[in-house]
């Protein structure tokens, strides 16, 4: 390295031939760190509670229970745009390395919770509930940033195979959060978040050495506050509200006739609106609303909206059906079922991991539009299938289906993300990352919501009826049946979700003491609850599908109108002309308004 290369700044030295390599290894370090924290207190959270002396199945505790499920995804949605925008102006590279270390920093506040609150209970709940926001928050700079990092540092024809096994380490860290929750939680708890710990600071110390910043900065002296306010503000209303829509309210067994939920979807699509108008005239916007002109990168950007919605909270559904139900039919133990039901959805990885890479080595020969729709159109075939299938399934047939839906996914993601990160200008695939990441992760929450909401609605109108029956023929008292019935739905899902018997916790424990020792024992048994749930979560779970095979086919028909494959870098001047001029007549429309 000469002298003057040496003089400057680490990440502004010059690069060598193998530097994309290190670029890809250590973003998939970054992306995997933070989909795996996403997903390994999923099956932990019983130990985690446990270790705190909290029960989560308290009604009181549900507000805790859903931040910790959800608050890591809230938090990095509503970053992403705002991150990524400054990773234009300040640099990508910087922004990622803050990201690790924030994580880094999250991750140790996690492990000594028992240190800074002896007395556990609530407060270490909430300190918790804090500390997993700030894993959040690091964990946005990395996902915000590694995408556009990848596109700088590799070239066109090689960027479909280095963003597909970026991918893959999304995908494939959410399913290795959960393996590892569930092994580490067997030892401890705390382990659930020390794991993160040795490997976020490798990864500061490693990024920080070896990446080089190669993104084209856009040079800005203003800071778009009101764009960051109503975008952010927006996003989290209207995420907050989802999550609190789940819980009941009033004679409701959810939360969406609550006047603070509903105002709450009110306001922050008032916000969204709101920052649609500031952007259109601002001066420096956070958001250039005219990157939506490329075509690409819009019909890219909602087929990946409506692929989150159908996708998003499909493995949460099939970890409640295999533990509610199938693993308790086939003898497993309900608090053995969360590692379990991990361990059985492996095909769902080992298909995305497959054709994740192999797509996004195809979308550097074949038209994005191809494999993209291809995939889609498997998909919702797939979802449908689902539909055929009984409560009791035989594995061997779920297993191929659940390959099929992770390649489907697989081979959409990496080509997809290929061709919304082609279209854009270099000096705007920071912001460009961070919206398509929004689009992306704010799907997963609404997934979420509408999921466990036709859940909900569907058992709360034909479970009363069937788990009476079965009450009354084990000599259940009328008035206990009467106050178990009027029950929501809500406690019973996340008693299987947590690992625990559903009717230890619908049963109060003097009721169940009354009983006769065959009593109990039948009510107890791992075959009670599933058969009396089964026919109404297949109900759900049928309909459920049907929406999710709809959505797919929509982001097919999304996909296919997308154009040719289009590379900024490589098209013709023209395009590249149009493009540059409608971006530069929004900067010069929002430069009239003298703001």
């Amino acid at each position: 390295m000469s002298a003057d290369a040496q003089a400057l700044p680490r990440h502004a030295r010059p690069t060598g031939p193998n530097y994309k390599w290190v670029a890809l290894s250590n973003t998939t370090l970054g992306v995997l760190l933070g989909a795996m924290d996403s997903s390994i207190i999923l099956i932990s959270l019983p130990n985690i509670f446990k270790g705190l002396h909290v029960n989560p199945l308290v009604p009181a505790e549900t507000g805790n229970l859903l931040w910790m499920l959800l608050g890591y995804q809230v938090v990095t949605a509503t970053l992403l745009v705002s991150l990524g925008r400054l990773a234009d102006v300040r640099g990508r590279v910087r922004i990622y390395n803050l990201g690790f270390l924030i994580f880094s920093i999250g991750s140790v506040l996690l492990y000594i919770v028992p240190e800074l609150t002896p007395q556990l209970g609530d407060t270490a709940v909430f300190e918790l509930i804090m500390f997993r926001l700030v894993q959040g928050v690091g964990a946005a700079c990395l996902i915000a940033n590694s995408t556009a990092i990848l596109t700088d540092a590799f070239p066109p024809r090689q960027r479909g195979l280095a963003l597909g096994i970026n991918m893959v380490a999304a995908l494939g860290g959410s399913l290795v959060g959960l393996l590892l929750g569930g092994f580490l939680a067997a030892i401890s708890w705390r382990w659930v978040f020390l794991i993160s710990v040795p490997f976020g600071i490798i990864g500061t110390i490693w990024a920080y050495v070896s990446l080089r910043e190669q993104s084209t900065r856009r040079g800005a002296t203003h800071v778009d506050i009101l764009g960051n306010v109503f975008l952010g503000g927006g996003l989290v209303l209207i995420l907050v509200a989802l999550t609190y829509g789940l819980l009941p309210y009033g004679n409701s067994n959810v939360g969406w006739s609550n006047p603070w939920v509903i105002g709450g979807v009110i306001a922050g699509v008032a916000m969204l609106v709101a920052f649609v108008l500031v952007e259109r005239r601002i001066r420096e916007p956070l958001f250039n609303l005219a990157l939506f002109k490329i075509r690409p990168f819009t019909v890219g950007s909602i087929a990946q909206f409506l692929v989150s919605i159908a996708y998003g909270g499909l493995q949460l559904i099939f970890i409640i059906w295999l533990q509610g139900i199938w693993l308790p039919l086939h003898g497993y133990r309900f608090e053995d079922t969360p590692l379990y039901s991990a361990i059985y959805l492996i095909p769902l990885l080992i298909g995305y991991m497959i054709f994740g890479v192999t797509s996004g080595w195809l979308s550097n020969r074949l038209s994005p539009r191809m494999v993209t729709t291809g995939s889609m159109l498997v998909l919702s075939a797939a979802f449908l299938i689902l539909r055929t299938f009984p409560a009791d399934f035989q594995y061997v047939w779920f297993a191929i289906i659940l390959f099929v839906i992770g390649a489907a996914f697989g081979a959409f993601s990496a080509p997809n993300t290929t061709s919304v990160m082609n279209a854009l200008p270099p000096q705007f695939r920071g912001v460009g990352s961070g919206m398509r990441s929004t689009f992306q992760f704010a799907g997963n929450p609404l997934s979420l919501s509408v999921y466990f909401t036709v859940m909900i609605l569907a058992l709360s109108t034909s479970l009363p009826t069937s788990i009476r029956a079965g009450l009354q023929q084990n000599g259940v008292p009328e008035q206990a049946i009467a106050t178990i019935t009027r029950l929501p739905p809500t406690g019973a899902l996340f008693a299987v979700f947590l690992g625990y018997n559903p009717m230890q916790t619908l049963l109060p424990p003097q009721v169940l003491q009354a009983l006769g020792p065959q009593a109990q024992a039948n009510l107890l048994s791992t075959t009670f609850f599933p058969s009396t749930i089964s026919d109404s979560f297949m109900t759900a779970l049928s309909a459920v599908f049907l929406f999710s095979a709809l959505l797919t086919l929509l982001a097919a028909i999304f996909s296919a109108i997308r154009g040719p494959r289009f590379v900024y870098e490589e098209s013709a001047n023209e395009q590249r002309q149009d493009i540059d001029r409608a971006l530069q007549r929004q900067s010069l429309t929002t430069a009239s308004s003298g703001k």
